[in-house]
């Protein structure tokens, strides 16, 4: 069997082929990067990047919608959905073919599409050839999750990588799962006029958010769709015209069954490990299957390093793209390291309404037993909130009231996305405190006052 060997072998085209090409361009490393799909990773081709481009159009029809509010009648006459999709998915494909290009002409970049297995901590075999490497780099990503429920083998049901890719608008969609990706692809799909049924187990959507900011949503998206709460997917079926019959059973015990055109199951992701052949290596695993590194991004095996998805720290494409940083910049280093710190990690949630965080939430606080206090705002009560009708909207912070530090900051409105990074700025830059954002002018009537007047 053929064999080479590198100095850097890359398993993941995501963020993993930042590292790759930071190596080949200012290392002057031999990079192998293995990836059997398209390059760019879950953000580019089945994640961040095309459902954002497709939610843009729902938040335009949410405008739409609620254009009465300001004295202007205005309705929808005709969507074409498969314009919208298609509109997303053609870029995110042009741009994933421009990356393989790219990869293809560096002369220090070898591109095996196809599907790595280990055959032995060092050792990677794909497409037939046997390739060693002086460090390894794992980052290939994870899948959804699809829960064993009766019936759903036997249905043509859609995980959010399918949902992305549809041209025709169904009538009604049932969606398995209340958090951020069954809530952002709802949103799409709702905005333009699908009938939607959401089933969430827990008594609330998106329960890792601050208590305030999920109970708050979970009210406002009760009022949009049929929200079935702490309720539990006993069956699927599908008849021969393609609807499909779920049955639930609801807090109570009672059995309820609804009929929708199309299923989307959004009920978490599953590391790809158990596609690697990692139980020929020392590479230790959590009980989840995620890979475990150390505060370097290093695995239990000497120059073997993880990111992104695959580990699971932080499951945000800034997050991988931040852990691929420190992979390079110990890479530089050469011996002196520098540790990953997630502690300011912000995410967001781009539903309507909006949300993002930062730091901890109340929750958490309370489980660590910490002293704190909450300051809160709400976006009506500033000119721009007024101006624009965001009555629901607010921000939350969780304070260290003794030395006036920033523990948390938690947004539910328009713009919560942009807002969040006043906040992520004062914890990175400002040590914390409250005087970073609650002493420097902000413009006025924009809608960055809500933050302020929180502090």
């Amino acid at each position: 069997m053929e064999s080479k060997h590198y100095d850097l072998i890359v398993i993941g085209a995501g963020s993993g082929l930042n590292v790759a090409s930071a190596a080949a361009n200012q290392l002057n490393w031999k990079v192998a990067v293995i990836e059997d799909g398209p390059l760019g990773g879950t953000c580019l081709n089945r994640g961040c990047i095309p459902s954002k481009m497709i939610i843009h159009a729902a938040d335009i029809a949410e405008t739409i919608n609620r254009s009465e509010l300001f004295g202007i009648q205005s309705e929808i006459t005709h969507i074409d959905f498969e314009f919208i999709t298609k509109r997303a998915n053609d870029i995110v494909d042009a741009d994933a073919e421009n990356i393989k290009e790219g990869v293809n002409e560096h002369q220090n970049m070898d591109l095996y599409q196809a599907k790595g297995t280990f055959v032995s901590s060092k050792t990677v075999k794909v497409d037939g050839v046997e390739i060693t490497g002086d460090r390894i780099l794992i980052a290939a990503g994870a899948r959804p999750f699809v829960p064993p429920i009766p019936g759903i083998d036997s249905v043509d049901y859609w995980t959010s990588t399918e949902a992305l890719r549809q041209t025709k608008q169904p009538k009604s969609l049932a969606i398995i799962g209340g958090g951020y990706i069954g809530m952002e692809l709802g949103h799409f799909y709702g905005a333009l006029g699908t009938e939607i049924t959401i089933i969430e187990a827990l008594d609330s959507l998106i329960f890792r958010e601050d208590k305030d900011v999920s109970t708050m949503f979970t009210k406002l998206i009760g009022e949009k769709y049929s929200l079935h709460l702490k309720s539990n997917v006993t069956n699927i079926s599908q008849d021969d015209s393609g609807m499909k019959t779920i049955t639930f059973e609801t807090e109570d015990g009672s059995s309820k069954t609804i009929e929708t055109e199309a299923l989307l199951v959004v009920t978490g992701t599953k590391p790809n490990t158990d596609s690697l052949n990692l139980g020929v290596t020392e590479i230790s695993t959590s009980e989840r299957g995620f890979i475990e590194v150390n505060e370097y991004m290093e695995t239990s095996v000497e120059n073997i390093f993880a990111l992104g998805d695959i580990v699971g720290k932080a499951p945000f494409k800034h997050g991988a793209n931040y852990e691929a940083q420190i992979i390079f910049k110990n890479f530089l280093n050469n011996g002196s390291k520098i540790a990953a710190d997630y502690s300011v990690m912000p995410h967001a949630i781009f539903t309507a309404p909006q949300i993002a965080g930062v730091g901890i939430t109340e929750q958490e606080a309370q489980e660590k037993k910490l002293e704190y206090e909450i300051r809160t705002h709400q976006y009506i009560k500033t000119g721009m909130g007024k101006a624009i009708e965001a009555g629901d909207g607010f921000v939350k912070f969780i304070i260290d009231p003794k030395n006036e530090i920033i523990l948390g900051c938690h947004i539910l409105g328009p713009e919560a996305s942009t807002l969040i990074h006043e906040v992520v700025i004062a914890l990175s830059a400002g040590q914390g405190k409250i005087s970073a954002i609650k002493n420097s002018i902000h413009v006025h009537p924009a809608l960055s006052e809500v933050v302020q007047r929180a502090l």
